[in-house]
């Protein structure tokens, strides 16, 4: 049975972290992504911009679940680079992320201690220099309906107080509206007893 969630911690802004240690330049960026093709667009952005760096490590994780994640060392140490950024994302409780950490070599190697430390340290700046905010899932329903209890329907709905998306009026009718997560009010109830009334649910987001 897969696990239901009403809301999950995400970051609102891109933020910027800076973390130096003998002469290695750590720049930290967090983005905010919602799919994995958002993913690979701000990777190239961050390549494309930070071209000279000799290291661009990141980690991301996406869905309300937190249920698809990835990190990648890109040269460094294994698990001396992703996972500890992959770890700052965990801390904080956050998902639909991204953090990248550009390294720029001083010329002094920092042992695998080291670059954990400056990996976790630069993607903790980066989510301190954003907005962090907390998504309240909704779930969209299609109301379908024809056109004589259409009356009917829009007065159960402005009694009950609930948002509209989107409608078409026409023999047949379908309005959409969105609720909290998991809502089962007695909105459904008394839509259900309107003998042309049929909902669905379309998704979560």
């Amino acid at each position: 049975m897969q696990k239901e969630v009403a809301s999950y911690k995400t970051i609102e802004t891109k933020g910027e972290g800076l973390f130096k240690d003998k002469g290695s330049k750590f720049i930290a960026l967090a983005i905010p992504v919602e799919t994995e093709e958002e993913v690979k667009a701000a990777l190239d952005e961050v390549r494309n911009t930070y071209h000279d760096a000799r290291h661009h490590c990141y980690a991301y994780r996406l869905g309300a679940l937190m249920d698809t994640y990835r990190a990648n060392d890109d040269g460094e140490p294994s698990n001396s680079a992703g996972k500890p950024i992959l770890g700052q994302i965990r801390s904080y409780q956050l998902t639909n992320i991204l953090i990248v950490v550009v390294r720029y070599f001083g010329g002094t190697l920092l042992g695998v201690g080291g670059l954990i430390h400056a990996y976790k340290t630069a993607a903790s700046l980066a989510v301190e220099h954003t907005k962090v905010i907390e998504h309240e899932l909704r779930d969209y329903y299609d109301i379908f309906f024809e056109y004589p209890d259409m009356n009917d329907v829009m007065r159960i709905l402005k009694e009950e107080n609930m948002p509209q998306v989107d409608q078409t009026f026409d023999t047949s009718c379908r309005i959409t509206i969105k609720v909290k997560r998991g809502f089962r009010g007695k909105v459904f109830t008394r839509l259900s007893l309107l003998e042309s009334c049929k909902m669905e649910h379309i998704g979560t987001y």
